[in-house]
């Protein structure tokens, strides 16, 4: 069974940085990609960034795009996610997933449908 499980949120002044982590275990790590989503009140979850499970390749959601890093540590089973220059509208639950599908990267993994396991949720706040 994966687990997932997100830290790091906070509040931060607009901005600001945070670096939220993500420990992953149950299976192998470094045969999966791994994403952020996030969760604003009364909005749908949206993509943020994937990563490829050799951590090559990346796609950014464009809200986002030079602002936040995603990256892995597959010796550590985790994932990061960098946030810098944060903004009000970066307020959200931030979630961390991967999906069942072995080796799998492209385009498709910005859609949450894709995903089968999630974390429970890191709260961050970006207040000015």
């Amino acid at each position: 069974q994966v687990q997932l499980v997100e830290s790091g949120g906070g509040t931060v002044q607009t901005g600001g940085s945070l670096r939220l982590s993500c420990a992953a275990s149950g299976r192998t790590f470094s045969d999966y990609a791994m994403a952020w989503f996030r969760q604003a009140p009364g909005k749908e979850r949206e993509f943020v960034a994937v990563i490829r499970w050799t951590g090559s390749n990346t796609y950014y959601a464009d809200s986002v795009k030079g602002r936040f890093t995603i990256s892995r540590d597959n010796a550590k089973s985790t994932v990061y996610l960098q946030m810098n220059s944060l903004k009000s509208e970066d307020t959200a639950v931030y979630y961390c997933a991967s999906p069942n599908r072995y080796r799998s990267f492209g385009p498709a993994l910005r859609n949450r449908v894709e995903y089968e396991n999630w974390g429970q949720g890191t709260q961050v706040t970006v207040s000015s």
